[in-house]
């Protein structure tokens, strides 16, 4: 324990409080052909140690391939105590500093082993130099039982000549698009890269099969998938790379990095450190979008606040009781935006899909714009001109009109006060459902469609009475009832959503 210190590790406004471990190095190889030269790390972490351990490690000149591999004791806890889970990762000789060059991958605790070489590296790692200098294996102790956590590191450094450099293969930022128009695509996707089971062949075909025209690679805190999208990208499926960042006060998507951008995840909500890795996304014309912001699980639930973000995921996969708080939270937040004159954040919806059976595209976004590229999808989430379907054989249109003018989802309706204002929604795809029409002072319409799924509501409003107007398609109940399936409980009307808008939103001339 007394060679253990505490480490400030961090750069402009956050810091983070790590652990820094006695390093432990490698001689130089005599030869080219040397054998592997293998150590082994043991060591003890009480219950609140700090979130991230670096094991410093040595590296000498002529090392071909670092590899390591890990495990930690189990023990069994009393009920409702946490056990003990344990992430893992690497930076390289450029060092620790928060936001800086030394990443090299992370993979959670998705994988008890990896290795980096120049030509290649596990998935969630990234192929390059293994250069002379300090690494550091870095231990992200996420959980700890009452009894602490034994865990051993095992580092093996392979000699000879380095091999031929990793060539990326980056997806196209534009696909076949239709010019202006509605497109479909799931923003919240992992692979293999990460805690995923799909491989990125996998989950293109699953977009494809969903009937997505554009999807985002979001694979937990590692840039590493970017590199293999390029040949599954094609004319009828836009690949925009992204980042899942997993931090232990709540999960964010960075959407539409510059392929091979990673952003740093090692910070709490008191560390401040938040605000610039948004600047950070929002400088590469990027989306900062809270992730399931009520997800039950541990460090899931957002605690970062909404001041830089651009959209926040209200609906997260199969509709349950999280995505109703989110839902509710969201439009209670809409309604002080508009009264303020702040900006408001738009919803969006995302599968979330790791592994069979969670089905890629349920739910999705619908995004209106003007073509099928990385800039214009990333304009028309931004501006909130979007709707989230449970799948693609849901298709609504919702409209407002008065005073000879006419609003869509996302845009602005200006008239009179008094001005009779018309608001039309049109779907299909959602037999027995019900649609809600709900506006700043609560849900104020609700109509049953027919068993076709397909009907055509209107209702009427002014400017005065309502600053905005949104709707909701629900399934229904499952005997039957007009108001939709109910997994939330008996006293809810209605059960899982179908479809979701972003409001349309109406402005009264002075």
């Amino acid at each position: 324990m007394d060679r253990r210190r505490l480490l400030q590790a961090g750069l402009g406004t956050g810091a983070v409080a790590a652990l820094v471990l006695a390093p432990i190095s490698f001689a130089a190889a005599a030869d080219p052909g040397a054998a592997d030269r293998t150590q082994l790390i043991t060591g003890h972490l009480d219950t609140g140690a700090a979130d991230f351990i670096y094991l410093p490690v040595e590296l000498p000149d002529g090392v071909r391939e670092i590899a390591v591999s890990y495990s930690y004791d189990k023990p069994a806890v009393p009920a409702g105590t946490p056990g003990n889970s344990c992430d893992i990762g690497i930076f390289d000789e450029r060092g620790t500093d928060l936001g800086g060059p030394g990443f090299r991958g992370w993979s959670g605790g998705f994988r008890s082993s990896f290795a980096i070489s120049r030509t290649e590296a596990t998935p969630g790692y990234l192929p390059g130099p293994v250069n002379a200098g300090r690494w550091h294996v870095v231990l992200g102790p996420y959980q700890v039982a009452p009894q602490g956590l034994d865990y051993q590191v095992q580092v093996t450094v392979r000699f000879g000549a380095p091999g031929p450099a990793f060539q990326p293969d980056y997806p196209a930022d534009r696909a076949r698009g239709r010019g202006r128009a509605w497109y479909r695509g799931d923003c919240h996707l992992h692979t293999v890269y990460s805690d995923g089971r799909r491989l990125p062949a996998e989950v293109a075909a699953g977009a494809r099969a969903a009937g997505l025209d554009f999807m985002v690679s979001t694979d937990h805190n590692t840039s590493s998938s970017h590199a293999v999208w390029g040949p599954l990208a094609g004319p009828d499926l836009l690949i925009i790379t992204g980042e899942e960042v997993t931090t232990r006060n709540g999960h964010w998507l960075a959407l539409g990095l510059p392929p091979g951008t990673w952003i740093d995840w090692r910070y709490r909500s008191r560390d401040s450190a938040y605000p610039r890795f948004a600047r950070q996304v929002h400088g590469h014309g990027g989306l900062v979008v809270p992730a399931h912001p009520f997800c039950p699980y541990v460090a899931c639930q957002w605690k970062f606040g909404y001041q830089g973000a651009d959209a926040v995921e209200v609906w997260n996969g199969p509709w349950t009781y999280d995505d109703e708080s989110a839902v509710d939270s969201w439009d209670a937040r809409l309604g002080e935006d508009l009264r303020s004159g702040r900006p408001w954040l738009p919803a969006l919806g995302n599968s979330d899909a790791h592994s069979v059976p969670q089905v890629i595209g349920t739910p999705h976004n619908v995004v209106q714009a003007d073509d099928l590229t990385r800039d214009r999808i990333i304009d028309g989430l931004r501006s909130g001109r979007s709707w989230i379907a449970e799948a693609a054989g849901v298709e609504l249109t919702f409209t407002a009109t008065g005073a000879g003018r006419q609003a869509g989802i996302g845009e602005t309706l200006t008239v009179a006060a008094d001005a009779p204002v018309d608001v039309r929604l049109a779907v299909s795809g959602v037999p027995g459902g019900t649609v809600r029409f709900l506006t700043d002072e609560g849900q104020l319409h609700q109509e049953s469609l027919p068993a076709t799924g397909a009907g055509t509501v209107t209702w009427r409003t002014t400017a005065s009475l309502a600053c905005y107007v949104r709707a909701e398609v629900r399934h229904p109940l499952p005997d039957g009832t007009p108001g939709a399936g109910n997994t939330m409980g008996p006293t809810l009307p209605w059960g899982p959503m179908a479809a979701l808008t972003n409001p349309i939103l109406l402005r009264a001339t002075t």
